[in-house]
């Protein structure tokens, strides 16, 4: 019998903390902005070397699903209410893929979610991927260190920074993610044509 009371004890106490915790805040959910860049026309031959992308290493405070924003100093905050669908290293990459699709010189693409090998592997570091604010101008920072590395040995065969701003007039939500592609279309643009200048010269020849 005093078993039972106990257990109806627990139950009861049980339910009314359950009752009384704060209700988690629904958030909007953001995908990066589709590619707003044309597939490329270029007439330059496919590439026969395969590339595998890697997702970027980085802080803690950017491998999450949180929109981050610096809003003074070094304090990292983030947008109330707000997220990405992906934590931003996974946001990055996926950009870069499709970069690469759209460019189309080098067809053979994996990602490091799969076990493919490659002759040559991009990596490196996201070292900033959030809203900056100097005074009340507010700006997209995106910037990546790249690597370039040999697929069998692991090799780094080149590196190199890229950085872009994309500054922002209106500082809503849906106008800063916007902004995040325009940077994202930027960095990514350029990353695809100096990876694919780089393999061009040290990839392994095929016979």
């Amino acid at each position: 019998m005093k078993l039972t009371r106990l257990a109806l004890l627990v139950g009861f106490t049980l339910i009314s903390a359950c009752s009384i915790l704060p209700k988690s805040e629904p958030s909007d959910v953001y995908r990066l902005p589709a590619a707003q860049a044309p597939a490329s026309t270029r007439s330059a031959a496919a590439q026969t070397w395969s590339l595998r992308l890697n997702k970027l290493q980085s802080s803690e405070a950017l491998n999450r699903s949180n929109i981050a924003v610096i809003p003074q100093g070094d304090v990292i905050s983030s947008y109330k209410a707000s997220r990405w669908s992906d934590p931003a290293p996974v946001l990055v990459r996926n950009r870069l893929l499709d970069g690469f699709q759209r460019d189309g010189r080098v067809t053979l693409l994996s990602t490091d979610d799969s076990n493919f090998a490659a002759d040559l592997e991009l990596g490196g570091s996201l070292q900033a991927f959030q809203t900056e604010y100097q005074g009340t101008q507010a700006s997209i920072v995106v910037r990546v260190d790249a690597l370039l590395v040999r697929g069998y040995d692991q090799r780094i065969l080149a590196s190199r920074r890229f950085e872009e701003r994309q500054p922002l007039s209106d500082v809503q939500v849906p106008a800063v993610v916007a902004g995040f592609g325009q940077a994202s279309d930027r960095l990514t643009a350029k990353v695809v044509a100096w990876a694919v200048d780089q393999g061009q010269h040290l990839a392994p020849v095929k016979p």
